[in-house]
C-alpha cells in the first residue's frame, strides 16, 4: 500500500487553513471582470481619437496622469475597506460597487457619449469615474487570496487558476474583437466597433463580478479580517508605516512594477497593431497563432505551482525570470535575422518557430505570475507577523500606489513612441507598411522593456527575506500570537 503523503501542516507543524477548489476557481473569475476590461481599455487612446477628437499626444497625457490618480486612489481605498462591515459582509460589497462604478464609467466612455463632440473634458471625466471603480474592485480582489488559504502548497493554486484566467481571458477578449467584430466594421477601429467591443467586455465582468462574490461569500464575515492585537482605526502613517518597514513588499514593488510597465506597454493597442498587423503583416492569423501559443503553455502555470509549492515564492520569481530573458533574448535574435512577414504564411517554418518560442514565452511567464501571486498573500502574513494588524488592503494598495506611479507612463511611453514614427494626428492601422524605424521602435517596446524589467527583478530579490523556511517561521509566529491573543481576550470576558 502507498504510504499517504504528509500535508503541509503536518511537514511544518502549522495549521494552516485551505479553501475549497470550487471557492478558488470562483475567485479566479475575477480574470473576467479585470482582463476583459483591460482588454477594453488598451483601446482607450482609439475611443479618445474617434469618439473625442483628442490628439494622439495628449490621449499620452491624459491616460498618464490618470494612472497617477489611480495609484493614488489605491492606498486610500484601504481606509474605506477598514469601515466597510455591512450584513452582506464587505468584500462583495465592495466588489459589486467597483463593477457598476466603472461599468457605467466605461459605458459613457465608448458608447453612450462617444462622437458626440464632447471633447477631452467629457472623456477626461470618464476615465475618472472608471478609475474610481477600477480601484473598487481590482483592490479587493487583491485581499481575497491572504483571506482564502495560508497553505504554502495550495497559495500558488490560486496563482494558477488566477494566471489561467488573467491569461485566457484576453485571449478570448483578442479573438472576439480582431477575429469577429473588427471584420464586421471594415476591419478598422471605427465607433461601431468600439460600442460593441464594449457591449461584449461589460457583460464578460458582470457575469465574472457574480462569480467573485459567490466564491468568497463564506469568507466575508467580520472574525476573518481580526489582526493578533486590539483593533485601532486606520491611519495614514499605518499605509506610510507598511512602506518603509516591510521590506518583502519593497523587493516585490521593484520586481513586478518594473515588469507591469513592460507588459503594459507592449499590450497597447497601437503597438499590438504594429506587431501583429504591420510587422508580421496578417492582424488575424497573428492574433490566432498568438492563441494557439498560449493554450499549451497554460500546463506550465501547474508546473509553476508545484515549483513554487516545494521551494517558494522568492525562488520561483528568480527561477522563472532567468526562463523568460533567455527566451525573449532568443525572439529578438529571430526576428532580426529572420523573415517576420513569413510568420503571417500558414504553415511556414517561421510560423512554426514564432509559435514554438512564443509557447515557451507565454510559460514561463505564466510561472512567473503564479509565483507573484503567492508572494503576495505572503507579504499581507508577513505584515500581520510583523505589526499585529490584519491589513491586506494597505499592503496591496501600497504596493499599488507605487507601482501605478511607475506603470502610468506606459500609455505615454506607447503614445509619445508612435509619435517619433510620425503618428502624430492618426493612429497605426494593420494596413500601413513595415519601415526600418517601425521594425526597430516595436521590437524594442515588445522585448527590449521586458528584458530590462527582468534585470530589476532579478537586482531587487538578490535582498529579499521572504525565503520558505521564514514563511513557516511566519506562519507559527502568527498562530502563537493569535492564540495568546484570544487567551488575554477570554481572561478579560471571565473577570
Amino acid at each position: 500500500m502507498f504510504k499517504k503523503k504528509p500535508t503541509a501542516s503536518e511537514l511544518d507543524g502549522v495549521q494552516y487553513r485551505r479553501a475549497k477548489l470550487w471557492q478558488i476557481i470562483c475567485y479566479a473569475c475575477n480574470g473576467l471582470v479585470g482582463m476583459s476590461v483591460y482588454s477594453l481599455i488598451g483601446m482607450a487612446s482609439y475611443s479618445a481619437s474617434i469618439g473625442y477628437g483628442i490628439t494622439t499626444a495628449a490621449v499620452g497625457v491624459i491616460l498618464t496622469c490618470s494612472r497617477i490618480l489611480d495609484g493614488i486612489t489605491d492606498p486610500l481605498l484601504a481606509f474605506v475597506y477598514d469601515r466597510v462591515n455591512t450584513r452582506f459582509g464587505k468584500l462583495r460589497i465592495l466588489m459589486v460597487a467597483g463593477y457598476l462604478i466603472e461599468a457605467a464609467a466605461l459605458y459613457g466612455m465608448f458608447t453612450g457619449f462617444s462622437s458626440k463632440g464632447l471633447g477631452l473634458p467629457m472623456f477626461t471625466l470618464l476615465y475618472i469615474i472608471y478609475i474610481i471603480g477600477y480601484t473598487v474592485t481590482n483592490m479587493t480582489a487583491q485581499t481575497i487570496p491572504a483571506i482564502m488559504t495560508n497553505d504554502p502548497n495550495q497559495r500558488p493554486t490560486i496563482g494558477v487558476w488566477t494566471t489561467v484566467f488573467n491569461y485566457l481571458v484576453p485571449m478570448a477578449m483578442s479573438m472576439v474583437m480582431n477575429v469577429m467584430l473588427l471584420p464586421m466594421f471594415g476591419g478598422q477601429y471605427n465607433q461601431e466597433f468600439l460600442t460593441a467591443a464594449c457591449n461584449v467586455t461589460l457583460l464578460v465582468a458582470g457575469v465574472g463580478t457574480v462569480l467573485v462574490c459567490l466564491g468568497v461569500s463564506s469568507y466575508d464575515k467580520p472574525e476573518t479580517f481580526m489582526g493578533t492585537k486590539k483593533y485601532e482605526p486606520l491611519k495614514m502613517a499605518d499605509i506610510i508605516e507598511v512602506l518603509k518597514c516591510n521590506k518583502p513588499l519593497q523587493c516585490y514593488i521593484a520586481s513586478n512594477a518594473s515588469d507591469k510597465l513592460a507588459q503594459q506597454v507592449a499590450s497597447q493597442a497601437i503597438i499590438n497593431t504594429m506587431f501583429n498587423g504591420i510587422l508580421i503583416g496578417n492582424m488575424g492569423l497573428a492574433t490566432i497563432l498568438t492563441v494557439i501559443s498560449m493554450v499549451p503553455s497554460i500546463f506550465f502555470a501547474a508546473f509553476g505551482a508545484k515549483y513554487v509549492g516545494k521551494h517558494g515564492s522568492k525562488n520561483g520569481i528568480v527561477t522563472w525570470t532567468y526562463v523568460s530573458m533567455t527566451i525573449t533574448a532568443v525572439l529578438v535574435i529571430f526576428f532580426i535575422f529572420g523573415e517576420p512577414s513569413q510568420i503571417g504564411v500558414m504553415g511556414s517554418p517561421s510560423m512554426i518557430i514564432y509559435v514554438v518560442l512564443t509557447l515557451l514565452l507565454n510559460g514561463s511567464n505564466m510561472c512567473i505570475t503564479t509565483s507573484n501571486t503567492s508572494y503576495m498573500a505572503d507579504a499581507i502574513d508577513y505584515e500581520l507577523d510583523r505589526s499585529g494588524r490584519y491589513i491586506p488592503a494597505v499592503v496591496s494598495g501600497t504596493y499599488s500606489l507605487v507601482d501605478k506611479l511607475i506603470t502610468s507612463f506606459a500609455a505615454v511611453i506607447a503614445t509619445g513612441a508612435v509619435a517619433l514614427l510620425g503618428y502624430t494626428t492618426t493612429m497605426p492601422q494593420p494596413t500601413d507598411p513595415c519601415t526600418s524605424a517601425i521594425f526597430w521602435m516595436t521590437l524594442s517596446l515588445k522585448f527590449g522593456l521586458p528584458l530590462i524589467g527582468w534585470v530589476i527583478t532579478l537586482i531587487a530579490m538578490r535582498s529579499c527575506p521572504l525565503t520558505k523556511a521564514e514563511m513557516v517561521h511566519v506562519q507559527k509566529r502568527i498562530a502563537e500570537k493569535k492564540a495568546s491573543a484570544q487567551a488575554v481576550l477570554f481572561d478579560e470576558n471571565t473577570k
